[in-house]
C-alpha cells in the first residue's frame, strides 16, 4: 500500500471511530467505547484501558482486559510508570520495551510479568486527568503509523468524552431544574392549607413551614409533601 493509500484508509477508519464515539450514551458507556476501539482501530494495541488520577486517587474507567486492572493498581501502588506519569501532568509516553526501559524501574518488571512489552499512554480531554492507554505484549510494537493513529485517536477520545460529560451536566441540570419547579409548587399548595385553615397570609404561612422544617430536622419540601399528603397542619406552627 502506497503512502497516500495508507492517508486515506486511515482518515477513512477514523472517521467511522468518530461516528462510533460520538453516538449518544453515558460517559461510562462512552469511555468503553472508546477502549473497544482503540483495540479495533489501532493495530499494535491488543488491550486498552482508561486511567482517571482524582484527588490523589486513581481509577480504571474503562477496560478491555482484567490485566489492566492488575497494570494500574501496580501505576497507583508504585507511583510510576507511563500511564501515571501521563495523568500526574506528564507529556503523552511511549515504552517500546519495558524489559529495558530505567524510567520505571519497580514498574517495569511487573508489566513483563503480566506479559506486556509496549506501552502507549496519551492524555485526554476530560473533567478529571486522564490517559488513554494501549498495551501489546510485542516489544517496539507501535510503529509511527500505530502511533499517528493512536495520537489522533487519544484526541478524538478527550473531545468524545468531554461531549458526553457535557450531555450529563445538561441532563443533570434540566432534572434539578424539574425539581425546583415541583419543590415551588408543592411549597405552594402548603402555604395554601395553611393560610385557608389558620386564616394567615402567604409569608407567615411560608414562616410555618420554614419553623417545622427546622424543628423536625427535615427539608422544607418534606414539610409541604406531609401536610398536603395529609391535609392536617399537626404541630406545623411550632
Amino acid at each position: 500500500m502506497t503512502q497516500p493509500e495508507q492517508l486515506s484508509a486511515l482518515e477513512h477508519g477514523l472517521a467511522e471511530v468518530a461516528v462510533a464515539l460520538f453516538a449518544p450514551g453515558t460517559v461510562e458507556r462512552v469511555l468503553q467505547r472508546i477502549v473497544d476501539e482503540a483495540a479495533a482501530t489501532i493495530e499494535a494495541c491488543d488491550f486498552a484501558g482508561v486511567l482517571h488520577l482524582h484527588d490523589g486517587q486513581v481509577t480504571t474507567a474503562a477496560h478491555n482486559d482484567p490485566r489492566v486492572l492488575e497494570l494500574h493498581r501496580l501505576q497507583a501502588d508504585l507511583h510510576q510508570g507511563p500511564c501515571f506519569d501521563v495523568v500526574a501532568g506528564g507529556a503523552d509516553t511511549y515504552a517500546a520495551d519495558l524489559a529495558h526501559d530505567d524510567r520505571w524501574p519497580d514498574f517495569g518488571p511487573a508489566a513483563v510479568a503480566e506479559g506486556v512489552r509496549s506501552v502507549l499512554a496519551y492524555q485526554v480531554i476530560s473533567a478529571r486527568s486522564s490517559a488513554l492507554d494501549l498495551y501489546s505484549p510485542l516489544p517496539a510494537a507501535f510503529g509511527v503509523v500505530d502511533r499517528a493513529t493512536a495520537l489522533l485517536f487519544a484526541t478524538l477520545a478527550g473531545l468524545a468524552i468531554a461531549s458526553a460529560e457535557a450531555r450529563e451536566d445538561e441532563q443533570r441540570r434540566a432534572v434539578d431544574f424539574q425539581a425546583g419547579l415541583r419543590s415551588r409548587e408543592l411549597i405552594g399548595q402548603a402555604q395554601g392549607i395553611l393560610m385557608e385553615r389558620e386564616r394567615i397570609t402567604s409569608a407567615e404561612a411560608f414562616d410555618v413551614l420554614v419553623k417545622a422544617s427546622q424543628h423536625l430536622n427535615l427539608k422544607l419540601r418534606d414539610v409541604a409533601q406531609t401536610l398536603v399528603d395529609t391535609g392536617e397542619t399537626g404541630d406545623t406552627r411550632g
